[in-house]
């Protein structure tokens, strides 16, 4: 409900970090990362008493930002449909991001496993795909 307060309290001090970072010759070494384990649903949950209960998690729709590292500055990869429900153009699996943060960090993730319970288990699971678009 306050989105647009927390994202004007928010605003200026991201950028400000990200200045502060260039200026500093810090930004190309530094992986900025803003975001959460999971979206929220484009709708607001009633209650069974009629109040505005919030927006339910959503794992098929979500927003991050990543700056420096890298990372392709002002680039907008992927979209949701109409409603913000849905991933629809260029969907990234929670995987992929992962890969393409180890990537960001110099790391293959083919190559990063942990042995557990007599089995190889990779970072990224079985999956996985560094996002290309938006390397520099």
């Amino acid at each position: 409900m306050d989105h647009r307060k927390h994202a004007d309290q928010s605003d200026q001090p991201i950028a400000a970090l990200l200045k502060d970072l260039k200026v500093r010759g810090l930004l190309s070494d530094t992986l900025v990362m803003i975001g959460g384990e999971f979206g929220r649903t484009p709708c607001v949950q009633p209650t069974t008493a009629g109040l505005q209960n919030g927006r339910d998690h959503n794992s098929y729709g979500f927003t991050m930002l990543l700056a420096g590292a890298g990372v392709k500055a002002g680039t907008i990869y992927g979209a949701t449909d109409d409603f913000g429900l849905r991933a629809v153009d260029k969907q990234v699996h929670p995987h992929d991001l992962h890969a393409t943060i180890l990537h960001l960090f110099g790391f293959d993730h083919t190559k990063l496993t942990y042995r557990y319970s007599g089995r190889d288990f990779r970072f990224t699971d079985v999956s996985g795909n560094v996002v290309k678009g938006i390397i520099s």
